[in-house]
């Protein structure tokens, strides 16, 4: 399995979202995947997506194409970002905005203007998302409703055609010790593991 998308969005190269892309890269490698890991903060990928590029998709934006690419190729996405102000930083709603764009990672029926019901393009079987937050569950879940699971499941990787998705979000980092963030390490390998295990004999 090509596991093209492997995203961090957090601009703290110190940060537990970075020790959370570690233990995912180095999990995906160890069960034999190919990993294209992309540090969107680290790359100086550009978010802002402009009126020109809106309204033609044309841009010279290297970078940005590798990404297009990458992700139709992709057979599995994995995304890691804090949850600020319930919503990804704007470097990842910048690649959202830029990356999945109609005719690569969703379309339209012939004749539909764009009000109907889309078809996702993207081929990847499973998409992971791993949230970090400071707000406690119970807050989260009654108060704000979760906004993160509705944006990632829901208006992106359904809405793209990735059916089989999963997501975890490990809190309250600002109270938490060595040995917390090592278990929460401990389950976003699991997880991995469980999505993208290593191949079976058949399989290779």
């Amino acid at each position: 399995m090509n596991v093209s998308a492997v995203l961090l969005g957090h601009p703290y190269e110190q940060s537990f979202n970075a020790a959370i892309a570690v233990a995912v890269v180095r999990t995906l490698e160890e069960n034999g995947h190919t990993v294209r890991f992309h540090d969107l903060y680290g790359e100086g990928f550009d978010p802002v997506i402009s009126g020109k590029e809106l309204i033609s998709d044309m841009t010279g934006d290297e970078l940005l194409a590798a990404h297009q690419r990458e992700i139709r190729e992709a057979d599995g996405i994995i995304v890691i970002h804090p949850n600020w102000w319930g919503q990804p930083p704007a470097i990842m709603k910048g690649w959202v905005d830029r990356v999945l764009r109609e005719g690569g990672a969703y379309g339209f029926p012939e004749g539909d203007n764009g009000g109907g019901l889309p078809i996702g393009l993207l081929k990847a079987k499973a998409a992971l998302v791993f949230n970090t937050s400071n707000t406690p569950q119970e807050r989260e879940e009654n108060v704000f409703g979760d906004p993160l699971e509705r944006i990632w499941k829901d208006c992106i990787f359904d809405f793209c055609g990735v059916r089989v998705f999963d997501r975890i979000m490990f809190r309250v980092i600002a109270d938490s010790t060595p040995e917390d963030r090592e278990q929460w390490l401990d389950e976003a390998r699991a997880m991995v593991n469980d999505y993208f295990p290593k191949p079976l004999p058949s399989d290779a």
